[in-house]
C-alpha cells in the first residue's frame, strides 16, 4: 500500500479521501488530480480494504469521500458524518451501499455514477448468451485437456430476446441483438415508444408474457424495494426447455433459492455475473450446477468504463467545491 497526495501543506483547503481503491483506478485517478488544484487537498491509498475501521481512520478530518466497492455501514455512516459533507460513489447502485436515508438527514450529498458501463455490461451479457449458445470457452478447456468433444449449438438469429429492465444497458443489449437477428421483447415499467423502435423491440407490461415467450431472458434492473425479489419461482417456471437464462444486473432480483432450483432441472441454461454473496462463497450450489456459466462480477470492468467512473467521480467532487450539482442522489 503506497498514499499518493497533492497539496498535502495547504492546510487552508478542504480534504478530499479515496480511502480504498483498486489497481486499475489508481493510475486513472491519479491523472483527475490536475483538477483539483487550488480546490482540494487529495490523498488516496492505493490498496483495497474491507474494514470499517480502517476505512474510518484513513477518512479522519475529510471533508469529501471517494467510495469504491466499499459499503458503508450505518455505524460507519454515523462516524463519517462528523465531518464528511460528501461521498461520491464509484458506481450506480449507491443504495445498496450507503444509507442514503440516513445520509439525507445528515445533510450529507451523495452523488453516483451514471451510464460508465452501459456498453461493458452489455458486450459481456452478449459473451454469456454466446458461451451458453455455442460453449467455446468450455470446448476450449476440453482440447486443452487432451478431449475432442463436438457439442452442438444454438443459433441466436432468429430467437426471441427478452429483456426485464430497459434502461442504458437493456438499450444497448438490444442494439446488439437487433444486429444479431433477434427479435426483442421488453418488459419495463413504461413503453419507451422511440426507444423501441430504434431497436425494433416489442413491448410488454407482463411480466409473466415475457418469461413465457423468451428463448433468452436477460435481467437489467436496478435493485431496491420494489424490485427486490420480483423474479419468482413462478416466472422461472415459465421459461422453456431450452431457454437461456442471464443475469448481469443484481442477484437479489430472484427470489432467494428460487434460480437454483430451476436449474436443478437441467433443461434451462444460465450465464451468470452476480450472486447474493459476492465473492461467492465455496459452498454456494451454483458452483456444482453443470448448465450454469460463471463469471465474477467483471461484465463493467473495461478500461473505457474505468476511465469513465473516475471521470465521473472527480467531476462530482469538484462539483461539489463549486456549488454545482452532478449526478446527485441526496
Amino acid at each position: 500500500m503506497s498514499v499518493i497526495e497533492t497539496a498535502s501543506t495547504r492546510e487552508d483547503l478542504p480534504l478530499m479521501v479515496i480511502p480504498s481503491c483498486v489497481p486499475s483506478m489508481v493510475e486513472p485517478l491519479r491523472k483527475e488530480f490536475r483538477k483539483f488544484d487550488d480546490v482540494c487537498r487529495v490523498r488516496m491509498y492505493t490498496d483495497t480494504v474491507h474494514d470499517d475501521e480502517v476505512f474510518a481512520s484513513r477518512c479522519k478530518d475529510a471533508d469529501s469521500v471517494i467510495v469504491i466497492g466499499f459499503r458503508v455501514s450505518d455505524d460507519l455512516l454515523d462516524r463519517l458524518a462528523t465531518h464528511v459533507r460528501c461521498m461520491v460513489f464509484g458506481g450506480t447502485g449507491v443504495a445498496n451501499y450507503i444509507n442514503l436515508a440516513k445520509s439525507q438527514d445528515y445533510g450529507m450529498r451523495i452523488c453516483n455514477i451514471e451510464h460508465y458501463g452501459d456498453n461493458a455490461v452489455a458486450e459481456h451479457t452478449v459473451a454469456l448468451m454466446f458461451e451458453l449458445a455455442r460453449h467455446a470457452g468450455h470446448l476450449d478447456q476440453e482440447l486443452h485437456d487432451g478431449n475432442w468433444v463436438v457439442m452442438e449449438g444454438l443459433e441466436l438469429s432468429g430467437k426471441t430476446l427478452g429483456l426485464v429492465g430497459f434502461g442504458g444497458i437493456g438499450k444497448a443489449v438490444a442494439r446488439i441483438a437487433q444486429g444479431l437477428g433477434m427479435h426483442t421483447l421488453v418488459y419495463s415499467r413504461h413503453e419507451d415508444h422511440d426507444a423501441l423502435q430504434a431497436v425494433g423491440a416489442s413491448w410488454t407490461s407482463s411480466l409473466d408474457e415475457v418469461f413465457e415467450h423468451s428463448d433468452v431472458l436477460s435481467l437489467h434492473l436496478g435493485l431496491n424495494e420494489h424490485t427486490q425479489g420480483m423474479i419468482t419461482g413462478e416466472h422461472l417456471a415459465k421459461l422453456h426447455s431450452g431457454a437461456l437464462f442471464v443475469n448481469t444486473a443484481r442477484a437479489e432480483l430472484i427470489e432467494e433459492g428460487a434460480l437454483v432450483k430451476r436449474l436443478n432441472e437441467g433443461d434451462v441454461l444460465a450465464g451468470l455475473d452476480v450472486f447474493d454473496e459476492e465473492p461467492i462463497r465455496t459452498d454456494d450450489p451454483l458452483l456444482s450446477i453443470p448448465n450454469a456459466v460463471l463469471t465474477p462480477h467483471v461484465a463493467w470492468f473495461t478500461q473505457e468504463a474505468v476511465v469513465n467512473v473516475v471521470a465521473q467521480c472527480a467531476e462530482a467532487i469538484g462539483a461539489f467545491y463549486r456549488g454545482e450539482r452532478y449526478n446527485v442522489v441526496v
